[in-house]
């Protein structure tokens, strides 16, 4: 397994280092993609409530429904977290219980793997196209409830074990707009000599063609960022190479797991905090932190108000929940109306990125949300929307913001204005920042805490560690540092 795990480190390093292909050059993906997004005839419009097809208020429960009982439900929620900046609220929420498919297929073409994406539109995107999965499918559209058009490749996630799973995991999603959401994030190789037709909407990219992709606004979507901060990396130090030196990498190749081993905790030596030190802080809050939910029926919120157009709260804050009419002709049907979470303004997430021993690491939050399965993931050091402060005293501002203000001494090392669920959300984007500081004690707070980016990638592989924002920006991370081509 070792020795598994390390030829796949030099190929994904191989990857990285390859901005171009004979399968896509960059100047030819722009080229496609630009063309894409000229011809692409998508209309969506923003309707009144009663203009939904399909959908209705629930005569008892005032509840969003779906006629078939499957997609999704806008309901109530009541949330107690004591403790908190707003200890209590009631709002509107999004109930998806089922589990769906974002899956990446990877394949060797010359010896250096590639990921098969597709350019696909979704209502909420600015765009509207944007750099998917290869399957980026609910259980209900997978199952074709819509009685649209099979989902293109799902074969291969579907029957996993026909090929080579890099990942399979179930990670959440934003906790504060859908109640315990999940969803099946995988990377399926398949063998060089598989036969894979090339559909249209789809590229083969490079690691590198895509983290170049990453550094453009809006451009790579939410469930490709969370699907690719699986890789197993390796880690990078603060010279952007890797931990392994070149004497360690023709021992690897020679000895194989053992040196792989070795390197891997020397590397975990290095940390600030001792593995076991990571997990019984994450075990502690999420132990002693204490999260209520009830759900409750959407016609009996206070506070919120229900016009022919949007649900919204009181004081014009939080976001509003609205309807869409979609026109297309590159998704499964050709035309639904649908429920959406519009925010009020985008949000800013942002790493603090510090190096200590030559490793880099992340300042984290543990940060509870009402959507989550277990209480508490770890988020970005800075996770919240501007708008929805402005109103409270700055002992409830989030730590940390002085990294943000103008003229701050702190690097930024990257800033990218992203989307997020574009099936879900309309024009929902985070500001994703990277910045570059001294490790400081100091900035660790009870909730708080550095942790190495070898110890965050190892929280990937498991359910429920690290919030979408997280997943997003681990991706991200590995823009930063381009291996040398070759």
């Amino acid at each position: 397994m070792g020795m598994v795990t390390s030829t796949l480190h030099r190929r994904l390093t191989r990857s990285a280092a390859a901005l171009d292909s004979p399968q896509t050059q960059l100047t030819e993906f722009h080229r496609w993609f630009n063309d894409r997004v000229d011809a692409d005839k998508s209309r969506i419009d923003i309707i009144e409530f009663d203009r939904l097809n399909g959908w209705h208020f629930h005569p008892d429960t005032g509840n969003l429904t779906h006629e078939s009982g499957r997609f999704f439900t806008v309901e109530g929620l009541s949330t107690d977290m004591p403790g908190a900046p707003v200890e209590h609220w009631e709002q509107p929420i999004l109930h998806q219980p089922e589990i769906g498919i974002l899956g990446i297929l990877v394949k060797d073409f010359a010896g250096i793997p590639h990921f098969l994406m597709q350019a696909k539109m979704e209502p909420g995107n600015h765009g509207p196209l944007q750099i998917s999965p290869t399957v980026q499918a609910t259980r209900s559209n997978y199952t074709r409830v819509h009685r649209g058009k099979p989902v293109p490749y799902l074969e291969y996630f579907q029957h996993p074990d026909r090929h080579h799973i890099l990942a399979d995991t179930r990670q959440s999603e934003q906790g504060t707009w859908f109640l315990r959401k999940r969803n099946r994030n995988m990377l399926i190789e398949v063998s060089p000599d598989t036969d894979i037709p090339l559909l249209d909407g789809y590229r083969w990219l490079t690691l590198g063609q895509i983290r170049h992709l990453l550094t453009h606004d809006n451009l790579i979507n939410m469930d490709s960022r969370s699907v690719l901060a699986l890789l197993p990396h390796p880690p990078a130090n603060h010279h952007g190479t890797p931990y392994l030196d070149e004497a360690d990498h023709e021992a690897l190749h020679t000895h194989g797991g053992d040196h792989k081993r070795k390197a891997d905790a020397r590397s975990r030596q290095d940390s600030v905090h001792p593995d076991p030190d990571i997990h019984s802080w994450i075990t502690t809050q999420r132990t002693e932190r204490t999260v209520t939910t009830q759900r409750i029926p959407l016609k009996n919120l206070p506070h919120w108000h229900q016009t022919p157009h949007r649900i919204t709260h009181e004081t014009g804050r939080y976001f509003n929940v609205m309807a869409v009419d979609v026109t297309t002709h590159n998704r499964e049907i050709a035309r639904w109306t649908q429920p959406m979470i519009e925010p009020h303004g985008p949000g800013v997430a942002a790493f603090l990125l510090a190096h200590h021993e030559g490793t880099p690491h992340v300042l984290v939050q543990a940060r509870a949300e009402p959507g989550y399965t277990d209480t508490v993931e770890l988020a970005p050091t800075i996770q919240y929307t501007p708008r929805n402060y402005a109103h409270l005293p700055a002992h409830h501002q989030p730590p940390h913001l002085d990294h943000l203000t103008p003229g701050s001494p702190h690097r930024t090392l990257y800033d990218t204005l992203l989307s997020e669920e574009g099936g879900r959300f309309y024009h929902a984007d985070n500001r994703y920042l990277i910045i570059e500081t001294a490790l400081n004690p100091d900035h660790e707070t009870p909730d708080h805490r550095w942790i190495s980016l070898p110890q965050l990638q190892q929280l990937a592989h498991h359910s429920h560690y690290l919030n979408i924002e997280t997943r997003t920006l681990l991706t991200c991370l590995h823009t930063l540092h381009q291996p040398a081509g070759g």
